[in-house]
């Protein structure tokens, strides 16, 4: 394993970008717009099965920072993990040693899960310096730069991930890890990898989430 990139430093995309290229098993989507990366098994079934359950054990009504206006744009429920279980100690190493991304960057790990007809609208995982809060959210440790999406599960049907920008669906597989810089290799956000949590029509969806931000979070998460 490479040395983690100093987010602080600035935004060496290139570091991560060469990074996560040299781990196996990888896929670039090969677009100019975005920085997208594909990873399929990257969870074994067992470990995927343990996540679910911790997400199951604290679910609540996901939360978003502006529902704009729509109380219909996240209907999914968030789980937190714990952070000092096993668990998650486990799989946050897993993620930060496929990304090389320093882990004191990371938020504490989320995960998600969809009902049948539940999904998260078109969005940015990114907060917009012009919206609502923008200081609350980013005041501290920055804005996010790196998003890490784990899906543990494959549901019924439905409930796959499209980025708008470049027409791209990806389809729900268990332990299958998505990868994506929200910035531009300049440094500058990235509007294109606006993305939306698809309905799902039959089944159960659940999903794990990692993001890092420019400065340390508080701790290691």
């Amino acid at each position: 394993m490479t040395d983690a990139p100093n987010l602080g430093s600035g935004h060496p995309s290139e570091a991560v970008v060469a990074h996560i290229l040299a781990q196996p098993g990888v896929q670039r989507v090969p677009s100019p717009k975005l920085t997208l990366f594909i990873r399929r098994h990257f969870l074994d079934a067992e470990m995927c099965a343990a996540v679910c359950d911790a997400v199951d054990a604290t679910r609540r009504p996901s939360t978003v920072s502006d529902f704009n206006g729509d109380p219909t744009y996240r209907t999914s429920e968030t789980g937190d993990l714990p952070p000092d279980d096993p668990l998650t100690i486990a799989l946050n190493a897993k993620i930060s040693a496929f990304t090389g991304l320093d882990p004191v960057h990371g938020e504490p790990i989320q995960g998600q899960r969809y009902a049948v007809g539940q999904e998260f609208k078109q969005h940015t995982d990114y907060f917009e310096p012009n919206g609502q809060d923008f200081e609350k959210y980013c005041g501290f440790a920055g804005n996010r730069t790196w998003t890490v999406m784990i899906y543990l599960n494959e549901p019924a049907a439905g409930g796959s991930t499209r980025f708008m920008a470049i027409d791209k669906i990806v389809k729900p597989e268990t332990g299958k890890l998505l990868a994506w810089n929200n910035r531009r290799p300049d440094g500058t956000l990235n509007p294109a990898t606006m993305h939306h949590g698809m309905k799902v029509r039959a089944g159960t969806k659940y999903v794990v989430t990692k993001w890092f931000r420019e400065r340390p979070w508080g701790w290691a998460s």
